[in-house]
């Protein structure tokens, strides 16, 4: 884990970058510093009154040595973004640094590498294992024993049984669920509320079933006589 009390930059200054600055600012012992962006989308210079920064500059406006830096882009070409970027600031010099949320359970022997960001009510069990790379946003559950390879998504929900594997830079939907003993390959999307209990392939998409609304309405149902 990172040494306390940091001074960070966010890469980004999207949606993302500004929960990030949010949640270190507020929920860590870090202190957001600035913000980097590559050049060709720069489009501003200040943001909470803090610098933005062409990314190619990084090292020179905020030296390596002083400073650790969080890449904030979610799943944009399949997550290949931010992992370029991640790769990008540790070749800089950089240590790429995580959030982990104080509301967050997180049991003493699981590990969580570099540049992960664990939002709110996510609970990682007895020898669980997340990457490096990997965002959890709220109130995933991973369970004992399973791994999620790095620069992966998981959004709010998604509930990781036990002795599972995630490969690398996997999607997964809100709800998603994925049965004991499973292993995802690299590059999968499972789409929200899809439940998959077998192993897949590489780079394969699972949708979830449309739903389609009952013949009957809920006047109906509910034996509603004025629609007002």
């Amino acid at each position: 884990m990172s040494r306390p009390g940091r001074r960070v930059v966010i890469v980004g200054d999207g949606e993302f970058a500004e929960i990030a600055y949010e949640y270190f600012t507020h929920d860590s012992p870090h202190q957001v510093v600035g913000f980097a962006v590559e050049r060709d989308f720069l489009k501003r210079d200040e943001l909470f009154g803090l610098p933005v920064v062409p990314f190619e500059e990084l090292e020179a406006r905020f030296a390596p040595a002083d400073h650790a830096a969080f890449v904030a882009i979610t799943f944009t070409q399949l997550n290949r973004v931010r992992a370029r970027l991640y790769r990008v600031v540790k070749a800089k010099g950089f240590e790429p640094i995580s959030y982990v949320s104080s509301h967050a359970f997180v049991w003493h022997n699981a590990s969580i590498g570099e540049n992960c960001f664990i939002f709110e009510n996510n609970v990682i069990q007895y020898h669980a294992r997340i990457g490096n790379n990997v965002v959890l946003w709220s109130g995933n559950h991973i369970g004992h024993r399973s791994v999620v390879c790095d620069h992966c998504f998981l959004s709010s929900h998604v509930v990781v049984s036990g002795y599972c594997e995630i490969g690398e830079s996997s999607f997964l939907g809100v709800n998603a669920t994925i049965g004991d003993n499973v292993k995802i390959g690299r590059d999968c999307v499972i789409g929200a509320g899809t439940v998959v209990v077998t192993d897949t392939a590489e780079a394969e998409v699972y949708k979830g079933e449309r739903n389609k609304p009952s013949r009957v309405s809920s006047r109906v149902l509910f034996k509603v006589k004025d629609a007002a």
